[in-house]
């Protein structure tokens, strides 16, 4: 109507009118720099001599940014930034607290010393075809997961990761690698399906997929609701992610036939995505569940560490080896969900951070004994403690801290889980969670005994050394193994600090895990301090 006036209309009632804090661009930055650093790099995959140089800036730039965005959670606590401006629920939440920033740096450090590996394990096919791209997408995926608020992208972030890392099981299409990639392949898709159908469901129970307010609507949901059945889903979906029992076979199956590079950023990371996703969902959102679930999930964290430890002490091949001690690993965090205190959480948090990087560097070394010795079977390997003795001494630190033994960084999540276990009344799962650690100590120790300590493979006679290639060596380490011995440093001194140093981190894991017992905080910066 001509001359007529409109009405302004009111927008804060549905939308954020303020602008986003600087800062707080720092939860979406993962997210930017990994799609952006993977396309750039896809569009010069043919350039294979500057892909590693792409790849790796832009892994370094995802570092301090995960740094900075660590930084920011400390001192400001739990943030949330929302997308489109749509206040939440309606509005997809990116929210991150003090474990998600945690995991995304740590997953970060890892998957930079993979690329840095990646120089010497990956050849100019396998760059063509793809290694550094696949690598920054798949961390797109797990940056994702470990920021995101909301349980639909929860999955989305899942798929694509899952995607991503189909791509690298099968850089170099060979015969065994295609077989590794269908087993993996098909466990995965399985997991995923279970888990949209539990997220379908629980959209239809609660009308709400953000976690917040899940978190506060889960505390009363509706009479007759198959709120366990979603639960069991739940469960299910992450623990095949997971890899533990009885939905674990596929990673032992697969985990040994990509490169070895592949392997270790495997092992390190999306394992820990199916962990993370169970700690968040299952104990956060539905600490009812949790409860309801406690004996079931105790008893899956007991048999998959000592299936995972019996299973590592009967391979001779190493690659096989570690699959198994991964799958142990993971039982060792089931226990933290099986007890739900916020001692056990935090053992649990606090085991997922020693696992991703003591398994990321754990493949790191049985790469360079391939590289030196020219397999991966026990039987035809030996005598590396005198071929290299500085290496020998990253491998004993690796072997120490994987076995749980003191000084380093898997002594104590293992104490703080054992002592939550007694505490809660499970002194059986005590007793796994010891038994387990002793079958590791032994698993790893054959390595040692039979790879490092005697003098050459099976057969040679005492006294005398036998690694191929050894009396050949020359009096300087070739180029490739120092770039490998570079990357394994870098997480050994990790290692070292983790056990050494323990209490900053230790801090953020207990903060955390009081976060997932009690989300009031992660509440109040989704929806305001005022809920």
């Amino acid at each position: 109507m001509a001359g007529s006036a409109y009405e302004k209309v009111d927008i804060s009632q549905a939308m954020v009118v303020e602008p986003t804090a600087s800062a707080d661009w720092l939860v979406v930055a993962p997210i930017i720099i990994t799609l952006l650093g993977g396309s750039i790099c896809l569009m010069n995959r043919k350039r294979t001599i500057i892909q590693p140089l792409l790849g790796i800036s832009f892994l370094v730039l995802l570092v301090i940014s995960n740094i900075y965005m660590l930084r920011h959670v400390l001192e400001q606590g739990v943030v949330t930034m929302v997308m489109g401006r749509w206040l939440p629920p309606f509005g997809i939440a990116f929210t991150v607290d003090k474990i998600g920033a945690l995991f995304c740096l740590v997953a970060s450090i890892v998957a930079l010393a993979g690329a840095v590996y990646g120089m010497a394990d990956m050849g100019k096919s396998q760059r063509r075809y793809g290694f550094y791209p696949f690598l920054l997408f798949l961390l797109t995926g797990v940056s994702g997961a470990f920021l995101t608020g909301d349980v639909f992208n929860l999955y989305v972030w899942f798929e694509v990761l899952l995607i991503a890392s189909f791509g690298l099981i099968i850089l170099g299409s060979e015969k065994v690698q295609i077989d590794g990639a269908v087993k993996y392949a098909v466990l995965n898709l399985i997991a995923t399906t279970l888990f949209l159908a539990a997220t379908g469901y629980l959209y239809g129970v609660f009308g709400t997929l953000n976690m917040a307010d899940l978190a506060t609507k889960a505390a009363d949901y509706p009479v007759g609701a198959p709120i366990l059945t979603i639960g069991g889903l739940f469960i299910l979906a992450f623990g095949m992610k997971a890899a533990a029992f009885p939905v674990y076979f596929w990673l032992p199956a697969s985990y040994h036939t990509p490169n070895i590079v592949v392997s270790a950023v495997f092992a390190g990371l999306l394992t820990k995505v199916g962990v993370y996703a169970l700690l968040r969902i299952v104990v956060m959102v539905l600490p009812a569940v949790r409860a309801d679930f406690a004996e079931v999930v105790a008893w899956m964290a007991a048999l998959t560490m000592l299936i995972g430890a019996l299973g590592a002490l009967a391979q001779s091949d190493l690659r096989r080896m570690l699959g198994f001690l991964v799958v142990s690993g993971i039982g060792s965090m089931f226990v933290g969900v099986a007890l739900g205190t916020t001692e056990a959480l935090s053992g649990a948090i606090l085991y997922a951070v020693h696992s991703i990087v003591v398994m990321t560097a754990l493949y790191f070394a049985v790469g360079i004994m391939g590289r030196v010795s020219g397999g991966f079977e026990m039987r035809r390997l030996g005598g590396l403690y005198r071929y290299d003795h500085a290496f020998s001494a990253l491998f004993f630190i690796l072997f120490i801290a994987v076995s749980g033994l003191p000084p380093f960084s898997g002594f104590w999540p293992k104490v703080i889980l054992v002592d939550a276990s007694l505490e809660t009344g499970y002194g059986w799962l005590a007793f796994a969670l010891l038994l387990s650690g002793f079958l590791t100590t032994v698993a790893v120790g054959r390595v040692w005994l039979h790879v490092f300590w005697r003098g050459g493979r099976e057969g040679t006679p005492d006294g005398v050394l036998d690694v191929p290639g050894a009396a050949a060596r020359l009096a300087y380490v070739p180029a490739d193994q120092r770039v490998m011995l570079g990357s394994l440093v870098v997480l050994v001194v990790l290692v070292m600090y983790l056990g050494l140093m323990p209490e900053p981190v230790l801090a953020i894991a207990q903060d955390g895990a009081a976060g997932l017992v009690d989300p009031a905080r992660y509440i109040g910066s989704v929806f305001g301090e005022g809920g």
